[in-house]
């Protein structure tokens, strides 16, 4: 039975899964980011976590903590020189962050990129930190209780006028945001009914030119359609001879004859 075994075996035996934790903690700090599955960042995180709190402590008891845990000297001694240079300051844990990519082909194991928060801390501020009331104190005599009462009346008729005055006002910028939009409808109206006449009047205009053109074409054809005169007869009695000087010219033989 596993009694005390705290951890994920990772499918390997203890040994090999004390060799895995160790070198991807010291490629972490090495490259400040490092891929690998989720099971195994969420494993090493706590490691993490805690060689940058020896490095905080900056004593020598932790610097051999740090380096028993990660087995590397060189690499202990930059860590806390960085640390002391601020690189973790203000934080109090937390100092990895691991962002996912999906699923891994073949195993379908989840991949994710493991690295070093090395942004600054930016505390948040409470809303009402300004509004810092001081509690009543108990045992106050009535008159001030009555006084403080009549002040705060006070207080707050003053605000509904003003509240009033506040109102009246806004109803005046009102109603000169309508009278300028009103303003601003009617010239557009204008000036939409202005566009329209131009547009009736030049429509009128091509439609005169149209009518203009179709009636010159028609007289055109019209003149092309007309036949062309004939020419006269000439008088045909200059080509005929006279029947009497015909017969003159036959009875002149038979005189001769006789």
């Amino acid at each position: 039975m596993r009694h005390y075994k705290r951890g994920r075996k990772l499918g390997t035996d203890a040994s090999h899964t004390k060799a895995i934790k160790k070198s991807l903690v010291v490629n972490l700090f090495m490259n400040d980011r490092i891929k690998t599955t989720l099971e195994r960042a969420k494993e090493i995180r706590g490691d993490v976590d805690r060689v940058v709190t020896w490095a905080k402590r900056g004593d020598v008891h932790s610097r051999r903590l740090a380096i028993a845990a990660t087995g590397d000297q060189h690499l202990v001694g930059e860590i806390f020189s960085k640390v002391e240079q601020g690189m973790f300051e203000g934080r109090e844990g937390g100092y990895t962050r691991i962002l996912r990519l999906g699923k891994r082909r073949g195993d379908g194991a989840t991949v994710v990129i493991m690295e070093l928060v090395q942004e600054p801390v930016v505390k948040k501020q409470r809303a009402d930190a300004d509004k810092t009331e001081e509690a009543p104190r108990r045992g106050l005599l009535r008159g001030r209780r009555a006084r403080g009462a009549e002040a705060e009346a006070g207080d707050e008729a003053v605000e509904v006028e003003a509240g009033d005055e506040v109102e009246a006002g806004d109803e005046v910028e009102v109603e000169e945001a309508a009278a300028e939009v009103e303003d601003e409808v009617e010239d557009s109206v204008d000036e939409d009914e202005v566009e329209e006449t131009e547009e009736s009047d030049e429509a009128e205009v091509e439609e005169a030119e149209v009518e203009a053109e179709t009636e010159d074409e028609a007289e055109e054809a019209e003149e092309a359609e007309e036949p062309e005169p004939e020419p006269e007869p000439e008088a045909e009695a200059e080509l005929e001879p006279e029947p009497e000087a015909e017969a003159a010219e036959d009875d002149s033989p038979t005189d001769e004859a006789e």
